[in-house]
């Protein structure tokens, strides 16, 4: 098994070359070969990849496509190389396509939110989460970009964000509004008075010093939405913290729509400030809003009408 291990890992070598981070596939991958170990394996084939994908045996059936589709990948870079190892076809588990609708806070919202965070336990997590739900409400980072923030990377003299571990391996700089500035120099100071000297790099910091874990935050985040009473608008658009992204891209395009501002150019400009390859990904964000779709709509409208230009 130790050359599956070996495998794997230049797999991964290869694929975060190419921009990809992998930490999930890379845990569940690792869960696949002990899997194999277990019952003394060391060629994959189809059926030891569907035992493995169906796991476990209450999953929901998109957690089980996910699961193949993870060994799938890993399987035909094995292919190329030993063809005894087999790969599983695509469509072998159903799954249902599912994208979750943005859940748009409004600015009660998240001030509710933010006031929320007064209930947490100590002191330095009650500033921890007030500071990063306001960061990620007025910049649209992901919540993985902020929390791999490095002390470094926050440039309040200068009123900058550095953010190096952007998807694809992309680096950009954010502009800080004076607000935002003044709430990380408060947060900055209360961390040296709360926190534990651990020597960590990290700008955002747990209890204990370390820097914080997605998975902590997230439930953290959702014990704050559920204290705060938000629920849910549909089955399918319930409050997570990734909306605060949604939200400050409708937000910045609302703007630029009640400044009578070029639409395309906005647009652009949203779509490298937060983050993204192609425009396309920036105009999913937007789709969501009825407000949004409205405004486009009414511009076309005078357009086809022989009113002034689309923008």
């Amino acid at each position: 098994m130790t050359g599956l291990r070996d495998q794997l890992a230049d797999y991964l070598t290869l694929r975060r070359a190419l921009g990809y981070r992998l930490q999930r596939p890379e845990k569940l991958l690792d869960q696949f070969l002990e899997h194999l170990e277990h019952h003394g394996e060391e060629v994959v084939t189809v059926v030891s990849a569907l035992d493995w994908a169906r796991l476990p045996a209450s999953g929901a059936s998109n957690w089980w496509a996910y699961r193949l589709g993870v060994v799938r990948g890993f399987a035909t870079y094995l292919h190329a190389i030993d063809p005894a190892h087999e790969v599983p076809a695509t469509g072998l588990l159903p799954q249902r396509p599912l994208r979750a609708s943005p859940y748009l806070y409004s600015d009660a919202e998240i001030a509710t939110l933010i006031a929320a965070t007064a209930t947490l336990r100590t002191p330095l997590r009650q500033v921890t989460f007030a500071t990063l739900i306001g960061l990620l409400a007025t910049t649209g980072m992901r919540i993985g970009e902020a929390i791999s923030l490095d002390r470094g990377d926050v440039d309040l003299a200068g009123g900058r964000l550095t953010i190096r571990s952007g998807k694809f391996g992309k680096t950009r700089q954010l502009a800080l509004h004076p607000t935002t500035i003044e709430a990380l120099n408060t947060y900055r100071r209360l961390r040296g008075r709360f926190a534990p000297r651990t020597g960590t790099s990290a700008f955002f910091v747990s209890m204990a010093g370390t820097r914080l874990i997605y998975c902590n935050v997230h439930n953290t985040f959702h014990r704050l939405v559920q204290l705060t009473g938000l629920s849910p608008r549909s089955p399918s658009c319930r409050p997570r913290i990734h909306d605060l992204r949604h939200t400050f891209a409708v937000k910045t395009m609302l703007d630029a729509y009640a400044a009578d501002e070029d639409g395309q150019t906005r647009l652009t400009l949203l779509s490298t400030w937060l983050g993204h390859v192609h425009p396309a990904s920036t105009y999913w964000y937007l789709s969501a809003a009825p407000e949004l779709m409205a405004l486009a709509a009414g511009r076309l409208e005078t357009h086809l009408a022989g009113g002034s230009e689309v923008r």
